[in-house]
This record gives structure tokens, sequence and C-alpha cells, in this order.
């Protein structure tokens, strides 16, 4: 048994999400790429670059992971490129979108031999939060006037939409492409290929993955364009546990357990976000509050349902813990660094990577 804490990442479950998206390019014509901000646990890209198209990243050092370790395409995007890193930046992707249009011509010269893309921003999106939606007042992600974007329309020769958040409502999804449609038709007509982004929960469970790929297609013949997507979430979802131990049980108006984890450090967006963990099953008789074990007070999992009292040296497995997860771990309060483990299609489990003080004391100075 794996010393905890640790992410465990089962290719059997990562499959089922990898199979929807093959079927998706095959019945759609819609290619995917990994979306490497959300989930860049390279060890298993194995698997996964047979049933994707390649990646898509937010940085350098994304898309030179991304065209290192996955085969396939290599989209480049940042929302701000710099001066000392663009020469690098191109040298390691297939194709470079732009934020904005300032960006474009800064590097127009300098990108002249690769294909470019654009953002766009459509000002609408579903995002229910407004640090995560791309477009809240005043956003800073792509370009929104048609008439400006006119002017760059010969320069480039795709576009990027990105304002699918958490959407696993096709017909949410419908009523935007077609919102794009209305205000942006005319100049998509003139591109190649088209980027719907990431957010777009369409593996899960009931979602009509048929009707999905006959408006997928039905856009890309409209418009005569290469459709891509950037599933992150919906590449990974359901197949990554954070196994944990529990390290003590307490009273203080309800039932604690302290774990051998921290929210803050290897679960970050539950705090960003005020959301609680998952974890099934939930319905036993007796209820705790998991708590992290760094100092934050409120460092905690939520309040789940056992079907026994929990005890120093009990083992917890906490849900779907691989989407903007492991990204996003860090070092706070010193805890360890969950290692990673690889269920294998076999079954067997394999550990791929541990972390020690020496990562610790390295990651500063």
């Amino acid at each position: 048994m794996l010393q905890t804490p640790y992410y465990l990442i089962d290719k059997a479950k990562l499959l089922k999400n990898l199979e929807k998206i093959a079927y998706v390019r095959e019945h759609s014509g819609a290619k995917s790429l990994l979306a490497l901000k959300c989930f860049a646990t390279w060890s298993v890209f194995d698997l996964m670059q047979e049933y994707m198209d390649g990646t898509t990243s937010s940085s350098l050092y994304e898309v030179r992971l991304g065209k290192e370790k996955f085969a396939g395409e290599t989209h480049a995007y940042s929302v701000a490129y710099a001066d000392n890193e663009i020469e690098e930046v191109l040298a390691h992707s297939d194709k470079i979108i732009f934020n904005t249009i300032g960006q474009f011509e800064r590097f127009k010269e300098a990108s002249k031999d690769k294909t470019r893309g654009l953002r766009v921003n459509p000002q609408v999106s579903t995002s229910e939060f407004i640090i995560a939606d791309p477009a809240r007042p005043f956003s800073r992600l792509g370009e929104w006037d048609p008439k400006r974007i006119e002017s760059v329309i010969d320069d480039i020769s795709g576009f990027m939409f990105h304002n699918n958040c958490e959407n696993n409502n096709f017909d949410r999804f419908d009523e935007m492409l077609t919102l794009i449609e209305d205000h942006f038709g005319y100049l998509i007509e003139k591109m190649q290929w088209i980027s719907l982004g990431g957010g777009i929960h369409f593996t899960g469970e009931g979602y009509p993955i048929d009707k999905f790929c006959a408006r997928l297609k039905a856009f890309s013949d409209k418009y005569g364009v290469q459709v891509y997507l950037e599933p992150g979430e919906a590449s990974i979802t359901k197949s990554t546990t954070l196994e944990v131990t529990v390290l003590d049980t307490l009273y203080n108006g309800k039932n604690l357990a302290i774990v051998d984890s921290s929210i803050e450090a290897h679960m970050l967006d539950l705090l960003i976000y005020r959301e609680n963990a998952r974890m099934t099953p939930c319905d036993g008789e007796h209820e705790y509050m998991i708590c992290g074990k760094s100092c934050l007070a409120g460092d905690i999992f939520g309040e789940f349902k056992f079907n026994h009292e929990l005890k120093v040296g009990d083992r917890i497995s906490i849900e779907d813990a691989a989407g903007y997860t492991m990204v996003k771990k860090n070092w706070f309060n010193g805890v360890k660094m969950p290692s990673i483990a690889v269920k294998q299609l076999d079954g067997t489990i394999e550990l791929v990577r541990e972390f020690d003080y020496d990562d610790f004391m390295h990651n500063l100075s």
C-alpha cells in the first residue's frame, strides 16, 4: 500500500472520457486538444495522445511540454507573450493564437512563417463565478469588436472562442454558438479553422453527444472550417482521486477528522470557489468534517457521511482530483506534496513520482 497522500490516476476511468472524445472526432470532424492549463500530468499522455489530436497551452512552459511530451498538433496561446520568450514559443508550436491585436502587431514579423489566430470574446459565457468569467466587465481576454478584427483578417487564419465554463447544458452551448455566428459569422467564413475552447462537458453522463456532433458538423460545413475543441476537465473528469489518511479526530460541536493533505496546497480550487470536495459513497450514519493539516483555519474538504466511525489510520479517497488540481498544487506550510500514481489498464498501480524535502527546498532559493 502506497504512502499517502497521493493522486491516483485510473487509466480505465480516463479511457471512458477519451473514447467519447474520439467518438466526437469521428462523428463531427472536430479535433480535440488537451488543455494543459487544466491537466498536465504527462505520465498518462501515452494513452491520451491515442485519442486526442494534440495540446493547447497558456504559457511558454506549457507549449514546450506539449511539443515534447504529446504527439500531434501544438497550439500556443497566452494572455500576453513577453519579448524574451516569443522565439521559443514559436519554435515549439504549430499554431500561435494572440490574445489581442496589439500582441499580434507586436509579434507580426516574428510570427510571419507561423499559422496564426486571434482570440475573440463574444461577451457572453456560462461561468457562474466572476473570477472565471471571460466575459466579465472590462475583460482582457480577447478582441470583441468585429470592425477592429477586420483590420487583421488577411493576416490570420483562425479564431479562438473560449466562453464555455463548466457547461453541461447542450442547449446553452447551442444558443451561444448561434450568437457567435450572428455577430462574427461573416468573419468566420474567411477563416480556415475555429477553436471553440474548453469548458464543454460533453463527456458527462447523459450529455446529448449525437446532437453535439451534429451541431459541430453543421457549423464546420457552413463556414468551411476545421473545428477544434479544447477539453480539459472533460478529458479527465472522474478519473483521479486524492488518497489521504486520517491523522487525528476530535469533536468541537461536530465530528472532525484531520487528514495528511490540504485543500490550499493540494486542491486549491475548492478554496478559490468555496466548494466542497466529492466523495462516494456518502450516505452513512456517521458524519464528519474532513479537514486539512495546514494552519489555515478554513482548510476544510467538506462534510461527509461514513458507514463507520473514523479512526486514526483510516484511508479516504477524495474524488475529481485531477482537473485544475494537480497543476495548482503548492508547498504551503511545507505540507508533503502528494505523490503521483497511475492505475494501469491491467489493474496494477505504478508509483510514477514522489516529492521530498529537496523538492520543497529547491522550489524556493
